[in-house]
């Protein structure tokens, strides 16, 4: 299990809108911001899950190429609603919620793409 992840994204005010809109289906949804360090333009978002596993992105220089971030929710229907929140805060789709059988039978997950163009999925193993 991770604990936390930290990314960099090319705009930090439109990433932390579409990740605070598309996030809430995955359980991590309370964001925590920290103020900028010493010499930065901006601090940092988290976005946290009761789990205690956090999200979290800053300003700078988005890698490239692209990451792909998978996040595991509990249902079918988090993989549905997460698809949805992403695309209603400017993400774009990069595959449909649905079973995925080359990976498992019951393999069922969403991808859209961020302002940064990393491929981010939810993500439910069990079946229905």
């Amino acid at each position: 299990m991770i604990d936390h992840l930290s990314v960099v994204v090319s705009d930090y005010a439109r990433s932390k809108a579409f990740y605070a809109g598309a996030l809430v289906p995955t359980g991590h949804s309370r964001l925590i911001e920290t103020p900028a360090a010493p010499g930065s333009a901006t601090g940092s978002a988290g976005f946290c899950h009761a789990d205690g596993s956090d999200f979290w992105i800053r300003q700078g220089v988005a890698v490239q190429p692209p990451l792909h971030i998978a996040f595991r929710v509990s249902s079918r229907a988090a993989v549905d609603q997460f698809h949805a929140a992403a695309l209603a805060a400017g993400g774009r789709d990069n595959g449909a919620p649905g079973l995925r059988p080359h990976y498992h039978a019951n393999y069922y997950g969403a991808f859209v793409l961020d302002p940064d163009g990393h491929n981010i999925e939810a993500v439910c193993h069990d079946a229905p």
